[in-house]
C-alpha cells in the first residue's frame, strides 16, 4: 500500500456555501464513486479558499468508503521531487508502478509542474495509465488549466476533458459561519457583533479569517 501521512483535513469540518457548493458536491460524489463520472476532477481558485481542505477531505472520505483501495495525496512539488529522485537513482520502474497502481491520485498545486517538461511528460503518462484503468485523478490549482503558463497542450486538454470546478471567495454569511466554526474549535464563543465585524473586513481569504481568530484567541 502506498502510505503517506494522514491528511489533516476532513470534509465534515468544511464549511459549505454558494461559492464552494459545486466543488464540495463533486468531491463527495468522487469519494464514493471514483472514476465513474467526474474524471479527472480539476478544482481551481485563489489561495486560501479551501482547495487543499477539499482534496485532503476527499482522500480521507475515499479511504473510509474504500478501505482496501490505494490512494495518494501529494503536491506538484512532491511529485516532481519523487520523479527526479527516481530518475537519478535509476528507479523509474518502481516510481511508475507505485503511481500507476493507485485507485485515486490527488495532486495539489499542480501548477508547480509549469515549465517542467520532463515532469509534465511523466505526469501525463501516469495520468493516462490511471485513467485507462478507470481509476480517479483529482487536481487543484490556483488557476484554470488554460491559464497556467508553460503547460503542454496535451496536458491542458486532458485536464479540461473532465470536470473543472471553480471555488470563489465565501460570501458574508459563509464567512460568519466559518468564523463561528473556527472560534468553537479554539474553545471560544464570539458574539454575532464580533463575528460580523471580522466578516465585513476580511472578505477574500479563509486563511485570513483563521489568522483573525488566532489573534483574538
Amino acid at each position: 500500500k502506498y502510505v503517506r501521512p494522514r491528511p489533516r483535513h476532513d470534509l465534515a469540518s468544511f464549511v459549505v456555501g454558494p461559492a464552494n457548493q459545486l466543488a464540495y458536491n463533486t468531491v463527495m460524489y468522487v469519494a464514493e464513486f471514483p472514476g465513474a463520472q467526474y474524471n479527472p476532477l480539476f478544482i481551481h481558485g485563489s489561495c486560501g479558499l479551501g482547495k487543499t481542505h477539499l482534496l485532503q477531505g476527499l482522500c480521507k472520505q475515499f479511504s473510509e468508503f474504500h478501505p482496501a483501495k490505494r490512494w495518494a495525496y501529494m503536491t506538484g512539488e512532491e511529485f516532481t521531487n519523487e520523479f527526479l529522485t527516481a530518475l537519478r537513482q535509476n528507479k523509474l520502474d518502481t516510481f511508475r508502478r507505485k503511481m500507476r497502481d493507485l485507485d485515486l491520485l490527488a495532486i495539489d498545486d499542480v501548477h508547480f509542474l509549469s515549465g517542467k517538461r520532463a515532469t509534465q511528460e511523466e505526469f501525463l503518462h501516469t495520468f493516462n495509465a490511471i485513467e485507462a484503468m478507470g481509476k480517479q485523478v483529482v487536481m487543484a490549482s490556483d488557476n484554470h488549466p488554460k491559464m497556467i503558463e508553460e503547460f503542454g497542450e496535451s496536458l491542458i486538454n486532458r485536464f479540461v476533458s473532465g470536470m473543472v470546478v471553480r471555488v470563489d471567495p465565501p460570501n458574508f454569511a459563509t464567512r460568519c459561519e466559518i468564523l463561528r466554526a473556527l472560534s468553537l474549535r479554539m474553545g471560544m464563543t464570539l458574539s454575532d457583533e464580533v463575528v460580523g465585524w471580522i466578516a465585513r473586513r476580511v472578505t477574500q481569504n479563509v486563511r485570513e479569517l483563521e489568522g483573525a481568530i488566532t489573534r483574538i484567541a
